[in-house]
């Protein structure tokens, strides 16, 4: 049986033969179920709000099936559900691809402002590069009420109020709810166009998550992911703060790269897979965020600032030129450590720079620079790991 993991508590799952949720509306004469609290659900992702129930068909074939009854009402329903955490899926789940993609950083490298500023982006620029439908789907994700209430209240403290906001709090007991997105676009197969859907699953760990080993060991995610964002602050690069003047309450961490970086492929190591020489095959997309901070640093000419192809693919030309001129940086910068680290340890790898904000913010006073929010390269890890697993093309010239 060919399993994928669920994108809300990635147990892995026979994606054809789901759970159903009841609709709450009973056959007739019958009183439909009533919502309650689900203690499964809340032990598995951490979900306290009361929902209607969810059941599983006695025989196999049944599951199968788009339409099933409710055992307690008799109603039908087509919602269907994960088996293990009961979570109600989208239908593009069904048959789909399902990549669950990690991102991980140390405390302050700004995950959440990237992984808000990311999602905007997917729904607005990439969308209409790919001529894709991206969008949130989901009852519920990041602990608030609704993916709507999620967005009002990340989005518009950036872009609408130009404020930053608090760091990501630790999981509960390492559970906490992802974001969802569904990525639908027409690919060509075998000479014909179809739709393709592909579900996103994003964690955004909190810094405290990945402190110790044993809080590492607690994040079941990271094992389940097809692909890893590794967020890192340059400014803790040891060379760095030799050349900038870097602000107090701008370092807010106090593990440095290879510290976090050795942390997640320890775990990796054991819980994914590896080839013959025992490195990790999971490809992993290791980003340096706030590059804006080095841009006096930095070569005008050079590849981080070159436009790349326009189109819908990953530029792997542009790409690879980047992969190369940031390990070239790590080694000015007194870094070349995590270069030994990533070579020896991952079959599949790539170095980033990228700047949600595009300008240093005002971290005393939590504002974002006058000139609001201009996300430099943020797209660019993704698109890089939905290229290695498949999901969209190479650009060509």
């Amino acid at each position: 049986m060919a399993t994928v993991p669920c994108p809300y508590c990635y147990h892995g799952i026979d994606s054809s033969a789901l759970a159903f949720q009841c609709r709450g509306i009973g056959a007739p004469g019958v009183d439909g179920c009533r919502r309650a609290k689900d203690p499964e659900r809340e032990r598995r992702t951490g979900f306290v709000d009361e929902v209607l129930p969810t059941f599983l068909p006695e025989s196999r074939w049944a599951r199968r099936r788009d339409e099933a009854e409710c055992p307690r009402c008799s109603g039908t329903t087509r919602v269907r559900a994960c088996p293990v955490c009961h979570t109600p899926l989208p239908r593009a789940f069904v048959g789909s691809r399902s990549p669950m993609v990690g991102l991980v950083g140390g405390k302050g490298a700004g995950k959440t402002v990237y992984l808000t500023v990311l999602n905007q982006q997917l729904r607005t620029e990439v969308r209409r590069r790919f001529d894709a439908d991206i969008r949130l789907v989901g009852d519920r994700q990041t602990g608030e009420t609704s993916t709507k209430a999620y967005l009002e209240r990340y989005e518009n403290a950036l872009f609408d109020h130009r404020q930053l906001f608090e760091s990501t709090r630790a999981a509960d007991g390492g559970r906490k709810e992802p974001l969802v997105l569904e990525w639908r676009q027409p690919r060509r197969s075998f000479g014909r166009e179809r739709l393709q859907s592909t579900l996103l699953s994003f964690y955004d760990t909190a810094g405290e998550d990945l402190t110790s080993q044993a809080t590492v060991h607690t994040q079941a995610y990271l094992g389940s992911a097809a692909g890893m964002i590794v967020l890192l602050d340059p400014w803790q690069l040891p060379g760095v703060r030799d050349h900038l003047d870097v602000p107090d309450a701008a370092v807010t961490g106090a593990d440095g790269p290879l510290d976090v970086l050795t942390r997640v492929t320890e775990l990796l190591a054991v819980n994914s897979a590896t080839d013959r020489r025992g490195r990790v095959t999971t490809p992993i997309a290791v980003a340096f965020a706030k590059i804006d901070a080095l841009f006096p640093e930095l070569d005008a000419s050079g590849p981080l600032f070159h436009p790349g192809r326009e189109g819908p693919g990953y530029d792997e030309e542009t790409g690879r030129a980047i992969h190369e001129y940031v390990g070239s940086l790590l080694a000015s910068y007194g870094a070349d450590d995590i270069d030994a680290l990533l070579r020896h340890s991952y079959r599949d790898f790539r170095y980033f720079a990228v700047s949600a904000l595009g300008e240093p913010p005002n971290y005393e006073g939590k504002k974002v620079h006058a000139r609001g929010v201009r996300p430099f390269r943020v797209e660019e890890p993704l698109l890089w790991l939905l290229h290695r697993l498949g999901v969209i093309d190479r650009s060509v010239a």
